[in-house]
This record gives structure tokens, sequence and C-alpha cells, in this order.
């Protein structure tokens, strides 16, 4: 441990050196429309700086990254999330609109800045009202100089795996939440992509090893994915690395990510087709001209053929909760908070259909939920005041919690927790039920930040709320990292962090729980200076202007609780709700039926118009044949 005292005295050395190996990564993002057509279908995307597929971001451990973010959409506000990237210090840069920060209006700028403090694969996307699927996703790798595996592959290639569909998402979002859809029915993708193309091919050498960074950035569908005449070998998911581990095929959710090794045959006359398979169990109904699959190719040779894929009768994919993290980390044995989160799908009184959480369906608040944790005084710590529709629980410093979610759906759910990866101690088998306590847990949990709870079963998922705890930063980024800190002997993670189903209609619909980290601390490390109601703390980290100002020129408030209201913090009256529930008796079948027959009425009603306008031939003009 090292006494302030002596932190003081080392400071000023640190801050030369810093000076002097410190780097930043500056993307200056114009957040537009372009036209693409990865499949042969053109339509209007979401690109950065008028491309699509929109730039990687890269850095390396120890970086700042400054993303500049100008919004030219013209007609959609917008924002950015760094999937996977726990925000140490900086949950204000997390990107969820609603949670910690406003949408950025049409034509204004708003700045991200964050400390890089832990390498891997991930991927950045909007987080503004289901509207990545049109475009705005694309990867993000942070390089390790210390990785465990640096010595075993010759080059790394970033593979994005993703669904595509032909029709905007506002348009399909109206249909999916409506009383047109009261069983909500997902809309089914039209195709699969593979780095957001199709027949896509990879020169490749013999002999070597290659580090494949896999990221399904789709909005809906799983992939499987597999290697033509190739092992894989698993050594990160998520972020985390991994105890080398072989596979055949993997399955990847909606958000989830590998890092495999493959090392090439020595033979060079035969190309190898890389298989993307999106998971059909997830569409209520496959349209018989849907094509599941994506195809790539490992090219050996140039002039030899592009083989095509051989048939698979049944996918067996890899089981990742055999993954044993290669740090070790031991099971979290000692529980200090445990709720459970029981999912369910439903309908309200306009006929959609939602999902829920605990019989609640997660509804955006006027005031950010941040913002209004920032501006409650001790009052934060009461999870009263950020609304029963934000569905919060109130995290304390250092505890361990454990979520334990009961799956009463019958879809498969991708769920993911932002600012931190979770121990997965259950994830039970399909039509378990709800858990009741009785498995055998694994001594080293497989940890990742996305996980997939199966159709009527169950997951347990634990966390340290303090995470990431202890950092594990080659020395001189860890010094930087210190530095760069209000405080240089907090590293915890503080924030508010959303989780949620990664299947974007869910989000949409309403599967979104928050969890406000230690309120009371977060007001120490951060300051809403704009705002009077907010603690006074001139050592904190300021919320940026531009922040405040996306905001404030769409009048949103940025203090009070959920409602918005600065006087009585328990007065929710205004807050944003969901509709009033269905009329007692009525169910989903019954909505249906309703929806049919009002349906065939106006068609009645047309046929007779129809029938009505027409000339009467051969007989009496008040008589008409049927």
């Amino acid at each position: 441990m090292v006494s302030d005292s002596a932190t003081s005295a080392v400071l000023p050395l640190l801050l030369l050196v810093s000076i002097a190996i410190a780097k930043t990564v500056t993307y200056d993002f114009n957040v537009g429309w372009v036209t693409a057509q990865p499949d042969g279908f053109s339509r209007p995307t979401i690109g950065i700086n008028g491309q699509w597929p929109i730039p990687p971001i890269t850095a390396a451990v120890g970086d700042k990254v400054i993303v500049n973010v100008q919004n030219d959409l013209g007609n959609q506000t917008t924002s950015l999330h760094f999937h996977g990237l726990y925000q140490n210090g900086t949950a204000h840069m997390d990107g969820p609109v609603g949670a910690s920060q406003c949408s950025i209006p049409i034509g204004a700028s708003f700045v991200y800045e964050f400390q890089i403090d832990q390498p891997g694969t991930y991927w950045y996307h909007s987080h503004d009202s289901g509207q990545y699927p049109d475009g705005l996703r694309g990867p993000l790798i942070i390089s390790d100089p210390d990785s465990p595996y640096k010595d075993q592959y010759d080059e790394e290639i970033v593979l994005t795996l993703s669904d595509w569909y032909h029709d905007q998402m506002p348009g399909l979002l109206s249909w999916f939440i409506s009383y047109a859809n009261p069983t909500g029915a997902e809309p089914v993708p039209d195709s699969a992509l593979m780095n957001e193309t199709q027949d896509l091919k990879i020169n490749v050498e013999p002999g070597k090893t290659y580090m494949f960074r896999i990221i399904n950035i789709g909005a809906f569908a799983a992939q499987y994915l597999w290697f033509e005449g190739h092992t894989m070998r698993v050594v990160e998911v998520d972020g985390i690395y991994t105890e080398e581990d072989d596979a055949n095929m993997i399955y990847l959710t909606a958000a989830q990510r590998y890092s495999v090794l493959v090392t090439t045959n020595n033979e060079t006359s035969t190309n190898f087709a890389i298989v993307g398979s999106m998971d059909l169990d997830l569409f209520d109904v496959v349209p018989e001209n849907l094509n599941p699959n994506v195809t790539g190719w490992l090219v050996y040779d140039e002039a030899a053929p592009l083989p095509t894929p051989a048939f698979t009768e049944s996918f067996e994919p890899f089981d990742d909760f055999t993954l044993i993290p290669y740090d070790r980390e031991p099971i979290f044995d000692t529980v200090d908070y445990s709720f459970n989160l029981d999912v369910k799908m439903n309908n309200l009184g306009d006929g959609a259909n939602y999902a829920w959480f605990n019989n609640h369906t997660y509804i955006r608040p006027k005031v950010p939920t941040l913002y209004s944790a920032l501006t409650s005084g001790n009052m934060a710590t009461d999870a009263a005041i950020y609304g029963e529709h934000t569905i919060p629980f109130i995290l304390e410093k250092n505890n361990v919690v454990e979520i334990v979610l009961n799956n009463m759906d019958a879809g498969k759910h991708p769920f993911h927790l932002h600012g931190h990866a979770f121990q997965t101690v259950v994830r039970s088998a399909e039509e378990a039920g709800v858990y009741v306590n009785n498995e055998t847990f694994p001594e080293f949990p497989m940890r990742r930040d996305t996980v997939m709870a199966r159709p009527n079963g169950n997951i347990v998922l634990r966390f340290r709320a303090d995470n990431p705890g202890t950092i594990s930063l080659p020395l001189l980024p860890f010094i930087i990292y210190l530095v760069s800190q209000t405080d240089p002997l907090t590293c915890a993670t503080k924030g508010i962090w959303l989780f949620h189903c990664h299947i974007e209609w869910h989000v949409a619909s309403g599967l979104v729980a928050t969890m406000i980290e230690a309120p009371l601390e977060l007001q120490q490390q951060l300051s809403l200076a704009q705002s009077p109601y907010a603690s006074p703390n001139a050592s904190a980290l300021a919320i940026p202007t531009s922040h405040v100002q996306a905001c404030t020129q769409q009048d949103i408030p940025i203090a009070g609780n959920a409602a918005g209201n600065t006087e009585d913090l328990f007065n929710l009256h205004g807050e944003n709700i969901p509709p009033a529930p269905l009329p007692a008796g009525f169910e989903a079948k019954g909505i249906v039926a309703l929806v049919f027959s009002a349906v065939a009425a106006f068609a009645g009603m047309a046929v007779i118009g129809w029938y009505g306008a027409l000339e009467v031939q051969g007989g009496d003009k008040d008589k008409v044949g049927l």
C-alpha cells in the first residue's frame, strides 16, 4: 500500500514519465447518412466521415482516447457506447441515452474522453433509440504489450458477424411495438454479413498462426461460426483472457466476442470456407427466401476455386461455460447482495408486447439517471428517486453482487452488464425453470460481459461493485493511469450501469435494469457544476459542457429525480411511464383475435364498397348477385 505522502513525493516524477510516454488517440467522427448495399440491396445507412463500414477504434492499454462526434444525420439524434469498456472513473462517457447522457441533438457536437485500462476485443455502437442496426457499429480493439499469448501468433485479423435489415429501424420499431404485433414477434433480418459484406476473402500464408478477433455486432441474430479444415483455440472472451481451449465451432450471441488462434495448413493448393450461420431458433417465423448463412474464405491460392461449404447436419458449438479465466480468479463465495430478475414478455393497454423485469418494463427517465445521482445529495442512495420504471438497484461500494436471472420466456436472451465483467456461476439447461440453488459452482467461473440465458432457464451472475478492484496494467501505463485520476489511489468503478438483453428489439421494448453503484462516492468523483443542485466538489472531474448542452438544447432537465423534480425527490409526478395495463381478462391471443377481426372487418367493408360501386348489369339496379 502506498501512503499519501509517498504518493505526493513521486507524483511529479511520474508525471514527467507520463508526459514522455503517454499517447492520446483522437478520432473526429461526422455521423451522417451514406448509401450501402452489403448484400446487393441498396439502402440508406449510417456512416462516419462519409464511409461505411465505419472505421475501427484502436488503442493500446494506457492510452487516452478522445472521440469528437458531430451529428450530421439531419433527422435523428445519436450517441456512442463503447461496449465492454468499464469506463473506470469516467461513467459519464459510457454512452447510453437516459442513463449516462442525453442524446446528441441534430447538428450538435459531443466529446467522449476516457483512459484505456483493459486490453481485449470490444466494439462501439449507438445506444439511442434502437439505432445501431442501421449501421452505426464497429470494432474497438485494445492491444496489450503484455498479452500472455503475444508470442503465439503472427498476425491479428478482426472478423465481425452481423445481421442486416433492408428496412430502416424507425419503421421496424414502430411496427414491432404496436397493437399490430401483439405477440412481440421480432423482425427477421434479411441477410447475414461478415465484416459488413458477403463473400469475404482473407488471404493467409501456410504454416502461420493468426489471432482472429471475432465480434457479433448484430442486432438480433446469434451466429454459429466455424473454419472448415481448421481448429480454433480460444484465448479470450469479451476482453477476458482464458486458458487455451480447442473449438471446432463457436456460438456468438449479439454483442459477444471471441479471440481464437488459427494455425494455417502447410499445403497451399486448397482454399477453405469460413461459415457464419444465424441461429434460426430466435426467429418466430423463418421466411422461405432467407439465407441464414454467410460465407467467407481462407484464401491460400487466389487461382484455386472457392469451395462451397459442406452441409452441416447439426450445430454442436463449443461450451463457453467451461472456459477458465487465465488469471484463475476464484469464485466470489460470499455474496453481500443478491436479487432476482424475472424475465417475461407481456402486453400493455396499447395492445403492444413489452419486455419485463420483475413485472416492470423500462422507460427512459426525464433526467438521465447519472445526473439524478449527482444532484440528489444523500438521497442518491434511495432507489425510489430514480423511478420504478428504470428498475433501479443500489449497489454499495465493494459489495459482491449476485444477479439471479430467471428466464420465464421461451426465447434465448443475451444479457449484458455495462461497467463490469461478471462471473457466470450458473447457466442452466433449457426448460430448467427458476433457479433453486441446487447447482455445483465452478471453482474458477468463466467471466465475460455478455452471456445467454436459455429458454425457460436461469443464470446466476456475480461481480464486485468495485470492478476492476486491482488493475493489471503494465507498469508505465499503470503509472499514467494513476496520474490521470483525480484520486490516484481510488481506482474503483462507480457509476450508472445498465443491465439489459442485447437483442436490440428487447432493449426497445424494455428489458433493461439500472445498477446505481456507490452513488455517494460517485458524487466525489464526478461533478455536474452546471447544476446548483449538485454537491460542490472542486476536486471532482467535471461533466463536459458538450454533455450538458446536449440536454439543454432539447429542454431536458439535468437535475432532480426521474421526473425532474428538484424540490421533493419522492414526488415523481410527471415522470415518463409505460402504457396502462391491459383490461382484466385480456391476453395476447385475445389481442391477436381482435386485430384480425378488425382487419377482416375493414377488408369486408372495402369489398362491400367495391361491389357497391360496380355498375349492375342484366337486372334491376337494386339487386346484386353474390
